[in-house]
């Protein structure tokens, strides 16, 4: 009797049994949309043959292409220097914005409550931690989420009242975005630290390297930002956790002027060695405000599915979906999947945190992971072939590829852009994000670097608001 050719349809175990018996078969990699939700494999059916045109086309499809055309035809310039009192409406010194999605003080998480703290010392209202847990149980201060304000900060994210902000310009669209400058390596406010020096470091960047680096910038006629990135895809970084390429490009482009600013300034070197030696991270904010300007062209596009931000307190994950403008839709952070440094471990970790993810909205960090083979074993991957796994897999929840930001380890396909919650639910696969790891005790700093994902709740339910927003 002749053997059966069996067709196998996504059952790995059965595989061995088929080959121990010499059984001709063939396998399929096929899994049930939705992990086999009926619930949401009938909400993407709906979606998919009742929002369509008098042509038959899909209405999400044509509002998605346009979001991915908006990005990818963003040139975000960086403009100057400010102060986050200059731009944001009535702020005031009893104005603090963080990362994340809201969240109450009682609430935060250890670095988060430790960073207000120190933003409060840093502003001259308290001079003790009592004194700072004091005022923010008072109610006198005023917080939110930084992208309330067109603003993204790493990690805590703090944002207050005398910070320097980088302005970006989106010179398309003509809209902007801010961040904090990167405050370097060691002891710094965005894990949660808030002693002295924290303190000092904080008032030299206002009083001091901003100051220098404004008349640089403006004296350079403004740095293209999303040419900076395109090169340095091409050089191993990915605009996250690896950001030495981008800035040493940055700083080379304004070497010139900033020698002209801070000449016979006694503080020149110190400045100098900032910005070009002492922070290979210095760019990632620059990175953040760039695809901030980008990200938020898409808000509001009526069918859009695409996602318009992610965003991280320590506590809970929150995205926002083009279509359902600033609705936040949360779910508990995740551990990052990390590489801890010496005498850590995951006990230490505080949940992923920081507005850091817009750089994945706009397809690079952790979605364009190939790029960087040198950030693979610093963020916990197992080899530059997962690496590469991990980015073409971002190919299947995205809208397209733009081929403006090319990755030669990969035969220079494009990063994947415009992150579709119907995709990522349908498919079960999550947007990859590199992220840094905050020990959960204020103060300690930085512990480690890994992989993180949004958890998968979060998709599902923009996903079910969206629905119930467009299906009759």
């Amino acid at each position: 009797m002749s053997k059966h050719n069996v067709i196998n349809l996504g059952v790995d175990s059965f595989l061995p049994a088929f080959v121990q018996n010499d059984i001709p078969h063939t396998h399929l990699d096929w899994k049930p949309p939705a992990q086999g939700n009926t619930e949401l494999i009938d909400i993407l059916f709906r979606l998919a043959t009742e929002l369509v045109d008098e042509k038959g086309d899909s209405l999400i499809d044509k509002a998605n292409q346009t979001a991915f055309d908006k990005m990818r035809q963003g040139q975000p310039v960086l403009k100057r220097i400010c102060f986050a009192h200059e731009i944001i409406p009535n702020m005031t010194k009893k104005t603090i914005f963080h990362a994340g999605p809201p969240i109450d003080w009682n609430d935060m998480c250890g670095p988060m409550q430790g960073a207000f703290i120190g933003a409060l010392k840093y502003e001259g209202l308290a001079s003790t931690d009592d004194e700072a847990r004091a005022l923010m149980q008072s109610g006198e201060i005023t917080y939110g989420p930084n992208h309330y304000n067109q603003c993204v900060g790493p990690m805590t994210g703090m944002i207050s009242y005398s910070m320097p902000l980088f302005e970006v310009e989106n010179e398309t669209f003509g809209n902007k975005a801010y961040c904090t400058i990167n405050e370097g390596i060691g002891k710094v406010m965005r894990f949660g630290a808030n002693g002295p020096d924290v303190i000092e470091r904080l008032h030299w960047l206002e009083k001091v390297l901003a100051p220098a680096l404004n008349k640089a910038i403006i004296e350079a006629g403004g740095v293209n930002l999303k040419n900076i990135m395109s090169q340095a895809l091409t050089m191993g970084d990915e605009m996250h956790q690896r950001n030495v390429a981008a800035s040493l490009l940055f700083y080379r482009q304004i070497s010139g002027p900033l020698a002209s600013v801070t000449q016979g300034n006694k503080d020149a070197q110190a400045i100098v060695e900032f910005v070009a030696k002492k922070n290979d991270q210095f760019f990632l904010n620059l990175a953040m405000a760039a695809t901030k300007s980008i990200a938020d062209t898409i808000r509001d596009i009526p069918y859009c599915t695409v996602v318009s931000a992610m965003s991280r307190n320590g506590v809970n994950f929150g995205i926002n979906v083009s279509s359902l403008g600033y609705t936040w839709f949360e779910a508990p952070c995740l551990k990052p999947n990390a590489l801890y440094f010496p005498g850590y471990s995951e006990e230490d970790a505080n949940p992923d945190m920081g507005d850091s993810a817009i750089v994945e909205c706009y397809g690079i960090g952790g979605m364009a992971m190939g790029a960087a083979p040198a950030v693979v074993r610093f963020v916990g991957a197992e080899s530059v072939h997962e690496a590469f796994r991990y980015t073409e897999r971002m190919r299947e929840i995205t809208v397209g590829m733009n081929n403006d930001l090319p990755i030669p380890t990969m035969d220079f396909a494009g990063v994947s852009l415009g992150i579709d919650i119907r995709k990522v639910v349908s498919t079960g696969i999550l947007p990859v994000i590199n992220t840094g790891v905050a020990h959960k005790e204020a103060g300690v700093g930085q512990v480690g670097a890994g992989i993180v994902t949004p958890p998968m709740d979060v998709m599902v339910e923009a996903l079910k608001a969206f629905a119930a927003k467009v299906l009759k």
